[in-house]
């Protein structure tokens, strides 16, 4: 099947689907999209077992799509830059400490926590599975993604500081989870014999500190190029080149292009828009992002839901998978716990902000993304069964039910956390 036709059909499915929730279910759109997808795809699995060709043409259609490839090397950067271009540079950097812990120390507790707890529960079903792969499951199951959520904690109206809390904390470790997964899978190949801790941090150093770095280079850049021209169809054009020429280049620098996205975007929708561009510019450039951002996630949102079409399916491993959905929430909350108790004496946390982290945490498309990137001799299908499990829960369960418990939170008299 042609790139072409792949692109239309998924675009016509996604404003199908769109059109529908917005019409009928009246749902946050990426999970409404998204259940819809997974309702057409057991639907279309069911009219196989019926001897149904049309089942057959999705499955090619959906085998076609390699969502890895997709994600991480193309939407991905959109995503990143996009939402950071979004996020006020003020009030993050008041909320910094807190974000920066959370994505870094956070990220490692819950992908050690996470590597551990599977490792033996893998043991109890009598499956051996190496140590190591356990903690790349863990690294890539462990970075959050609010995007089907932050809607809903907008009409909750939880305070806006736990609001940055939540997308800023997301937005850096989405990229300090890809390096840490990028290092295990590293170790993983070259062999823990041949591996260092030396030289394991200076590949963490190279890919985090090397990315924010460039990121750093790359909105100022964008920033000396857009001061000196007032036409807002170049200044759009230009942020474009920003995201993807920026990414691209990340990528043959071995620098980490998530967080480059990150770091560039945020310069680009504070420094730029604040000092550069005029009342017209910065209103066509908001829209533009905010309109590429609500696209491409309706869009990943649908691929998320199509994909059970390919995905082989294991008892033991789904119940393993069910399992796994509790460690994650306990890792989570650990890896929230311990950060804001840490820093509870130097910043003042609102009320039920370890709750609120933990439950709204939700799990998307880069674990899926990064599950599929593994190959076959790290169990691939095993951890993308699993990983997609947990997704599923984390966006229908979680995503739907973390606005009631945010305003409910807010009408008890609960014991506050830190």
């Amino acid at each position: 099947m042609s790139t072409s036709s792949i692109l239309s059909i998924t675009i016509i499915l996604t404003a199908i689907f769109a059109y529908i929730n917005h019409r009928i279910i009246k749902w946050p759109p990426t999970i409404g999209i998204m259940i819809l997808s997974l309702i057409s795809s057991i639907v279309l699995v069911a009219l196989g077992n019926l001897g149904f060709v049309f089942h057959q043409k999705a499955v090619e259609l959906v085998s076609a799509i390699d969502f890895q490839d997709v994600l991480m090397n193309f939407m991905l950067s959109f995503l990143l830059f996009a939402g950071a271009v979004h996020i006020n540079a003020r009030k993050l950097k008041k909320e910094r400490l807190h974000v920066l812990v959370l994505s870094t120390l956070g990220i490692l507790i819950s992908t050690s926590l996470v590597g551990g707890l599977v490792w033996l529960l893998f043991g109890l079903f009598h499956l051996v599975v190496p140590f190591i792969y356990c903690l790349i499951f863990g690294a890539l199951i462990s970075p959050t993604d609010p995007i089907a959520v932050l809607a809903i904690l907008k009409e909750a109206k939880i305070p806006s500081t736990l609001e940055l809390k939540i997308s800023g904390e997301s937005l850096f470790n989405d990229g300090v989870a890809v390096v840490i997964f990028m290092t295990l899978v590293d170790v993983a190949h070259s062999g823990t014999a041949d591996i260092s801790v030396i030289s394991v941090g200076k590949l963490f150093l190279q890919e985090a500190a090397g990315g924010m770095l460039f990121g750093a280079i790359l909105g100022y850049l964008g920033y000396y190029a857009l001061r000196s021209i007032n036409d807002y169809k170049v200044e759009v054009l230009i942020t474009l080149a920003i995201c993807m020429g920026g990414y691209f280049v990340a990528g043959h620098l071995h620098v980490s292009g998530p967080l480059a996205m990150v770091v560039a975007g945020i310069i680009t929708g504070n420094k730029v828009k604040d000092e550069v561009l005029s009342d017209t510019s910065r209103d066509y450039l908001g829209k533009f992002w905010e309109l590429i951002d609500e696209i491409l996630n309706a869009v990943l949102f649908l691929l998320i839901g199509l994909e059970m079409l390919v995905i082989k399916i294991n008892l033991t491993l789904c119940i393993i998978g069910l399992i796994c959905i509790l460690i994650v929430l306990l890792a989570r909350l650990i890896s929230v716990y311990i950060p804001v108790r840490l820093l509870r004496r130097k910043i003042i946390f609102e009320k039920h902000t370890v709750l609120m982290l933990t439950w709204g945490g939700l799990r998307g498309g880069l674990s899926v993304a990064l599950a599929l990137s593994l190959g076959t001799k790290m169990y691939r299908d095993g951890f993308v069964l699993i990983t997609y499990i947990i997704v599923l829960f984390s966006i229908l369960v979680q995503g739907l039910t973390i606005g009631p418990l945010a305003k409910k939170l807010q009408t008890t008299n609960l014991p506050a956390d830190e």
